[in-house]
């Protein structure tokens, strides 16, 4: 496999009453065609934020990219005019977000919205002569019989019953699990090499929570299409994931494949994530929080920033930055415990 997305010394900020919010901070990561990587880490770890980079789609008036590139398939996207990123989005790089409810369109029937993203992927590619198609694809229309039978593939693609019916109603009849997986169908009718989901089962109950994410994973291996989870939970990565990144305070300080960071966690902070996770089989034991609250990121930081929360802080990490490094094959950490 090849590698599809390359994001080196990526760093963004965040304008905000209270000053500028560093966000991100110098992020090296890669990702390889038809591999599933997890972004892990609390909330406001910046998990989010790269995402949306990614794609494009950081607020332009409230943020900036203050170095580093996103390099897709060897073309910098950090440095392309809003008309030419617009070619990449949704048929190169697609992204499932967190609530579908607010990210579908109310008025209009789900059949139409996948259809519309199978309009556009047609459009990029210099194929718009679908007959019935209309000019401007936000106004109503009904679906050419060849678009509507790619409709209803998508949507047996995403495991939903009886597609006729389904793609005939609005957004607030279906269930959130329904809506999930036609947000999904529509990211996928544009048929992108990678997509992102942002906390796609955060909202989902355990049951409808497990069927997303084995539907996910069957989709990577089915469609060969490379996955980009953002998850504040291990236990979701450890389902699916090849590979898990674990992000604190906008910095990356582990990054491993899935089996070796729960069987061998290197960084005190994936410990303390690993230790807050329940356990049926530790009766009358309570949690392990991690103490402390994450540090203030409009302040420039040049030591470790879990250091004032690590219980084997040392003298050189409130002295100095760790940098990511290898420790062993395929496992890379930010931490002084494994040298400099």
């Amino acid at each position: 496999m090849g590698q599809l997305l390359e994001i080196s010394d990526f760093s963004v900020e965040y304008r905000t009453s209270a000053g500028r919010v560093r966000a991100l901070e110098e992020i090296n990561l890669s990702v390889q065609e038809e591999e599933f990587l997890a972004l892990v880490g609390e909330s406001g770890c910046g998990k989010t934020t790269l995402g949306l980079a990614t794609i494009g789609l950081l607020p332009q008036r409230s943020s900036t990219v203050a170095g580093g590139s996103i390099r897709y398939k060897g073309v910098d996207l950090t440095g392309l005019p809003s008309g030419e990123i617009n070619q990449y989005r949704g048929s190169e790089i697609a992204m499932i977000f967190q609530e579908p409810l607010t990210s579908l369109n109310p008025l209009r029937r789900i059949g139409e919205q996948i259809g519309e993203a199978i309009l556009l992927r047609e459009k990029k590619k210099g194929r718009s002569n679908l007959r019935g198609a209309p000019r401007f694809p936000g106004r109503r229309w009904k679906l050419p019989p060849e678009m509507k039978r790619e409709v209803e593939q998508m949507l047996n693609l995403v495991r939903i019953p009886d597609p006729d019916h389904i793609m005939e109603r609005y957004p607030f009849e279906l269930s959130g699990g329904m809506r999930q997986r036609a947000m999904i169908a529509m990211a996928l009718a544009q048929q992108p090499a990678l997509l992102i989901a942002d906390e796609p089962t955060t909202a989902l109950d355990v049951t409808t929570q497990a069927q997303v994410l084995k539907l996910m994973k069957e989709i990577k291996d089915k469609l060969g299409t490379a996955i980009m989870l953002v998850t504040h939970d291990l236990a979701v990565a450890s389902q699916v994931a090849d590979r898990v990144i674990v992000m604190y305070a906008g910095q990356i300080v582990e990054d491993s494949e899935v089996h070796d960071i729960f069987s061998d966690p290197k960084h005190p902070y994936t410990q303390g994530l690993l230790a807050c996770i329940p356990s049926g089989t530790r009766g009358g034991q309570s949690l392990t929080p991690i103490r402390g609250t994450i540090p203030d990121l409009t302040r420039r930081i040049s030591a470790c920033r879990f250091q004032p929360r690590c219980p084997y802080a040392m003298e050189v990490c409130s002295a100095k930055e760790p940098r990511l490094a290898e420790v062993s094959k395929g496992h890379s950490v930010s931490c002084f415990l494994y040298g400099e």
